[in-house]
């Protein structure tokens, strides 16, 4: 089981705090760090204010060796698909090969009005994310010496050079809880689908349905990545647990729910459990409070092991 740790630094973070979690993550021997890509906050005010996602993540790349960097996720909306690819492709060159991409249509309408983003309808956000997906995988895989071109509703791209290439095939991440389109993109362009902060039978629900979208791609359902993100809820007692949650803002937790919420022993049993329904592999470990990196090491040392 892979366990990479997530923060929301919209909820108020520098990228001096980003650094110091991103590292202290790769000490303790987690696979991955990955951001939200967010412009405002979703309580409090948010100070000092928001970063860059791909800003963020292409300085860590070179102030980090191992860790694998992302977001969970980037939003459609926020960039245009060959700028996209190029910022990532260039992280990905600075990180040596470590960066992935996590692509949505993007939901904060509050965020996009905040700072003057254009934000569609639903409908036309799920076809413009079909033409990103296709323009930026497109133009990552497209062989050097050649161009790529794409014709569609939104996004027109012709004789690109396709630069600059990625140091190796980029993982593209999907996720969400749409019964239809969401699946059908995920078979069509991801390496893993991630659904976040969802029960366990929904999950298993969401997965189904992917499965089946591959198998009516033509895909085998095998190639795809099962994940899921929870926030870490962690005390070595239920009041602990109980008072952690409710310092977090959240409600009181319940492992058909969240199986990172409890002691570290329930955590393994609730993690287990979790992996035999779904079939996952890898766990987005949601910190909402990056000041306590206690909590990493004990992830680290008292979890992860026994996974």
């Amino acid at each position: 089981m892979d366990l990479r740790i997530f923060t929301e630094p919209q909820q108020g973070a520098t990228y001096a705090d980003l650094l110091r979690v991103a590292k202290a993550s790769e000490a303790a021997g987690f696979d991955g760090f990955f951001r939200s890509d967010h412009y405002l906050a979703m309580a409090g005010d948010g100070l000092p204010g928001p970063t860059d996602a791909w800003t963020t993540l292409s300085a860590l790349a070179v102030q980090t060796e191992r860790i694998r960097l992302g977001t969970l996720v980037t939003s459609g909306t926020f960039r245009l698909p060959g700028p996209l690819a190029i910022a990532v492709a260039q992280a990905d060159q600075m990180s040596g090969g470590r960066v992935e991409l996590g692509l949505g249509a993007g939901w904060f309408e509050a965020e996009h009005t905040a700072y003057g983003i254009p934000f569609p309808p639903l409908g036309e956000r799920f076809d413009r994310l079909t033409e990103q997906l296709e323009i930026i995988t497109g133009l990552w895989s497209t062989p050097a010496g050649q161009t790529f071109s794409f014709q569609g509703k939104h996004y027109t791209v012709a004789d690109s050079p396709a630069l600059p290439k990625p140091l190796a095939p980029i993982p593209v991440i999907v996720g969400g809880k749409g019964a239809r389109r969401t699946p059908a993109l995920a078979a069509r362009y991801a390496t893993e689908f991630n659904v976040p902060f969802t029960p366990i039978d929904e999950v298993a629900t969401q997965f189904d349905r992917v499965a089946q979208a591959c198998v009516d791609a033509g895909r085998d359902p095998a190639e795809i990545v099962r994940s899921c993100a929870h926030t870490l809820v962690l005390g070595k007692t239920d009041a602990e647990v109980e008072s952690r949650a409710e310092a977090l803002g959240l409600r009181t937790a319940d492992p058909a729910a969240n199986p990172l919420a409890g002691s570290p022993a329930q955590i393994v049993d609730q993690i287990g459990r979790w992996r035999e329904r779904t079939g996952i592999t890898r766990l987005y470990v949601q910190v909402l409070d990056i000041s306590d990196l206690g909590q990493l090491d004990v992830v680290a040392s008292d979890i992860a092991p026994q996974l």
